[in-house]
């Protein structure tokens, strides 16, 4: 019996996918559970598994298209079962009856396109058709991320991995390479007449989720921002202790696990700034999740340090550490970027000096750190250099009002200024 291949829904929040690549082809055979193809969600890149055992008939989306959740994407059927009652809403033209086997849909829509506009022009010579392509690299699904990462062109490869595969050290050492040849001066170009003066650049999954969500947040939601200015100089002593002790492990703290330590006991005494909007109600959280903000290619994306009150910094580290790494390759597990009780968006590394953060609802507040700078400061009646560093809360002002902002923020510079009282 023919079994549809559906376009699911692989994220809470996903309403379409788009298509990155198919991981087999027409006529393959296709068993129940193996993979068949990686979707570009919301968030991430997900991988779209079989729901049914038999061969591969038809592929009614290209590779770069994109559908609505529930649009039939393909059909698996026995070889010789009949399929022509089965269409999928986003099907492309039938390839022309000349088409190679195996040739995927955008190539040979491509290729029937340059037929028929011969056809019409039969006075002037005809071009010869573009060549379809002939060989499938075969790399590693790593290898492949690596070389999108690194702009690393899979062609010029040579594989080392078993049949000639490319694997992930051919990717760094092909990177190295180019790394080490010289680099051309390139002049600056100019611009010609004939240059397009612009171009549109279509929106990718996660673009269009970042649209969405900053405007539902910022058009119904009443921002309003507190700021503090933090003496920085205990927690960075405090890091480079805690970092003497790891040494024999490898691992590293960073001032950004610090703050997301702190911001967790902060709010675990200011409940009322843990909490979320939810029209009828506010729901307010014992337990404290941190979204960490991580920039990625398209935008960012909130890895959720869950229970952040209950671990130790070390372990923080090495959670956002690894999840930021997958969060740039969109390997996020849809439990991995949702659920969150409060956000941290931190620009500091990037030499920002102060800014504002949008709030992801439905949470009811974001912090914003800036960068830590060498400031002149009274002490005592005396002008002193001392590392300091704001935060700016966004604050939704119909779950926290400028008394609780004010009373959180007051706690959580305690915490930084004074590590120590986050162990009472």
């Amino acid at each position: 019996m023919a079994t549809k291949v559906h376009m699911e829904a692989l994220s809470p929040t996903m309403e379409e996918g788009q298509l990155v690549r198919w991981l087999k082809a027409e006529g393959d055979t296709v068993a129940s559970g193996e993979i068949l193809a990686e979707i570009e969600t919301d968030k991430a890149t997900m991988e779209l598994v079989a729901r049914g055992d038999g061969v591969l008939r038809k592929i009614f989306l290209p590779e770069g298209g994109t559908v609505p959740v529930g649009e039939v994407i393909a059909v698996i059927a026995d070889p010789d079962e009949d399929i022509s009652g089965i269409a999928g809403a986003s099907a492309v033209p039938a390839p022309s009856a000349t088409s190679a086997p195996g040739t995927p849909p955008a190539v040979q829509e491509e290729s029937a396109a340059v037929a028929s506009a011969a056809q019409s022009e039969a006075a002037a010579p005809s071009p010869a058709p573009p060549a379809a392509p002939s060989v499938r690299v075969k790399a590693s699904p790593l290898a492949r991320r690596l070389a999108e990462e690194m702009g690393v062109d899979l062609l010029r490869v040579a594989g080392t991995g078993p049949a000639g595969r490319i694997v992930k050290r051919d990717i760094e050492e092909a990177r190295a390479a180019a790394a080490a040849a010289p680099a051309a001066v390139a002049s600056v170009p100019i611009w010609s007449a004939d240059e397009a003066e612009y171009e549109d650049v279509p929106l990718s999954q996660v673009r269009k989720t970042i649209a969405k969500r900053l405007t539902e947040s910022l058009s119904p939601i009443p921002h309003f921002f507190l700021t503090v200015d933090v003496d920085m100089a205990r927690t960075m002593a405090a890091r480079a202790r805690i970092n003497a002790a790891l040494e024999p492990t490898g691992e590293k703290v960073s001032i950004n696990d610090l703050i997301i330590k702190a911001t967790a006991m902060a709010l675990r005494q200011h409940p009322d700034c843990n909490a979320q909007w939810h029209g009828g109600f506010i729901r307010r959280f014992h337990a404290v999740h941190i979204g960490v903000a991580v920039a990625i290619e398209d935008g960012l994306i909130t890895p959720v340090v869950r229970h952040a009150h209950a671990k130790g910094v070390a372990q923080i580290a090495r959670e956002v550490k690894e999840m930021a790494a997958r969060a740039r390759q969109k390997k996020l597990m849809p439990e991995e970027y949702t659920g969150s009780t409060f956000s941290i968006s931190n620009l500091g590394m990037f030499a920002i000096h102060e800014f504002t953060a949008v709030i992801n609802p439905p949470e009811a507040g974001i912090l914003a750190v800036g960068g830590i700078e060498e400031t002149p400061v009274a002490v005592e009646g005396e002008v002193v250099v001392r590392p300091r560093m704001r935060m700016t809360m966004s604050c939704d002002h119909r779950v926290i009002d400028g008394a609780r902002g004010t009373r959180f923020l007051a706690t959580l510079r305690t915490m930084l200024e004074e590590p120590g009282v986050m162990l009472m």
